[in-house]
């Protein structure tokens, strides 16, 4: 399905590739001057990370030592928010900076289109080595297939979106002995916590790559569910009955959290664990100074915060994430950030940061300059969307579509029969009291609303049912009981 749709490959791009197969290798080398221009960019990520779930935002529960020490070093994002809380499309909106209705990736296991113009090409056309490690889930699957039924499958190179190294499974949340692909479509097993192997992987591709400027991509699967399946090690480490929880965590859920939560801890410090081990890396090849690392999450967990799990809600345990950048060559002063950073701003943002053009496909912010600065970053809020309720939150058993603004103070959030959600996160950070159509608010949801309705038109969206972009992306529901049936509303 996808293998026929090919990008228009710019003219200096075939030379290039005509000069290398024919073995011109010296022709090609970067420039020492050049490529200390250039800086290398590391990005880790991690899936189902909440942003409260570290040590140096004061959670005394959690171990995260190496996160920790790279706070002090870095730009901390108190309020990283993904514009879409569930796998896929974060991935998309990431790799690409643009929104989910743009990029049609609003729905897990659909495919993010071969022309679309991603981070690997962008970095790729400017000279960089690309390389990819861990989960994608970017691959999808065609029209009337399993729903998932590429998760077990190669990816093609085609569809690798730039992304030359390639050390790659497409969905998994078996994350010990779990087996992957290679850039030749063989099938290899990650030996042990596949975290642990992965994160080998980038080190060895670091130290190969070190005299040329690189791009890595190095995605873990945890902490997201199954949370019971970190080494035993790690478990040990947690006891459930000393773990601190939220007080919007009801009392009939609170020993099930406990559990799930010291469980989600001890995958949380084997992958800290691991991020120690690449960032001793970095350091012991001299790459510290010219290196962008970016650390930070696809979306968070509810863990039993309002009696539920998982994402895809407003919420701020669905849609807060960690995000630390350190590149001690422009961004030389540790400080943390409070205006709200999105998604789509991420990619544009390391852009700015690597000197690169931004291209015109991106629609979100590049904010280097006023981080190189020290400046605040001056907006009004990040936009916050669930066009379709799928799988585990489905209309079913209460998903709704809706629209929002988290900024740096407020949540305010609608569904299609209007406001739904309004909370003062400074003086109600638990998100207990819901202030909408209350007439002390009226003046800040009217606020909010124009904030809003600004964003929408920014981004073109109509906020229509869920039904409209399923039929306008030519997509099937995976399940009968995701459907967005009549009577839906009465099922909330």
């Amino acid at each position: 399905m996808f293998g026929t749709i090919h990008r228009n490959i710019r003219l200096s791009a075939l030379v290039l590739g005509a000069l290398s197969i024919l073995g011109f290798r010296s022709i090609l080398a970067v420039d020492p001057v050049e490529k200390a221009t250039k800086p290398n960019v590391i990005f880790v990520l991690a899936d189902q990370w909440r942003s409260d779930a570290v040590g140096y935002m004061g959670n005394n529960d959690v171990l995260t030592p190496h996160l920790d020490r790279l706070a002090k070093e870095s730009l901390v994002f108190e309020n990283a928010v993904t514009v879409m809380a569930v796998c896929a499309p974060w991935r998309a909106s990431f790799l690409t900076g643009q929104y989910p209705l743009t990029h049609g990736v609003f729905y897990n296991d659909k495919p993010l289109p071969n022309e679309a113009l991603t981070m690997a090409e962008i970095y790729k056309e400017q000279g960089y080595q690309t390389g990819y490690i861990g989960k994608w889930h970017l691959n999808g699957h065609a029209r009337g297939e399993h729903p998932f039924s590429a998760r077990d499958k190669p990816v093609p190179k085609d569809r690798r979106q730039g992304f030359d190294y390639w050390k790659v499974r497409e969905v998994t949340h078996d994350y010990n002995n779990s087996f992957y692909f290679d850039e030749n479509d063989q099938k290899q097993i990650w030996e042990g916590y596949d975290a642990f192997p992965q994160t080998d992987s980038a080190i060895s591709y670091i130290k190969k790559n070190k005299d040329n400027p690189f791009l890595i991509m190095l995605s873990w699967g945890p902490p997201h569910n199954p949370y019971h399946t970190a080494p035993e090690e790690y478990r040990k480490l947690y006891d459930p009955a000393k773990i601190t929880l939220r007080p919007n965590v009801p009392e009939e859920f609170q020993d099930s959290a406990r559990q799930i939560i010291a469980d989600y801890y001890a995958h949380i410090t084997a992958l800290d664990k691991a991020m120690g081990d690449l960032l001793a890396a970095v350091e012991k090849e001299g790459l510290s100074d010219n290196t962008i690392i970016v650390f930070t999450s696809e979306h968070g967990d509810m863990l039993f915060s309002k009696g539920v799990l998982r994402k895809q809600r407003p919420y701020d345990e669905s849609i807060k994430v960690p995000m630390l950048i350190r590149y001690p060559e422009k961004l030389s002063q540790a400080r943390h950030v409070r205006a709200p950073i999105n998604t789509p701003d991420l990619l544009p943002t390391l852009l700015g940061l690597s000197g690169i053009k931004i291209p015109k496909t991106v629609e979100g912010t590049d904010y280097s300059k006023p981080l190189i600065a020290g400046e605040d970053l001056g907006n009004d809020g990040a936009l916050i969307m669930l066009p379709v309720p799928f799988h585990e939150w489905k209309f079913m058993n209460g998903g709704r579509e809706f629209r929002g603004i988290r900024s740096e103070r407020y949540t305010y959030v609608k569904d299609l029969e209007g406001p739904w959600l309004l909370y003062d996160n400074q003086t109600d950070p638990f998100q207990q009291q819901n202030l909408v159509n209350q007439p002390e608010s009226k003046e800040l949801q009217a606020r909010l609303e124009k904030v809003l309705q600004s964003k929408l038109k920014q981004t073109k969206d109509r906020f229509m049912p869920a039904d409209y972009y399923m039929t306008q992306w030519n997509y099937l529901y995976d399940s009968s009981d995701s459907l967005r049936t009549e009577d839906y509303l009465q099922l909330r």
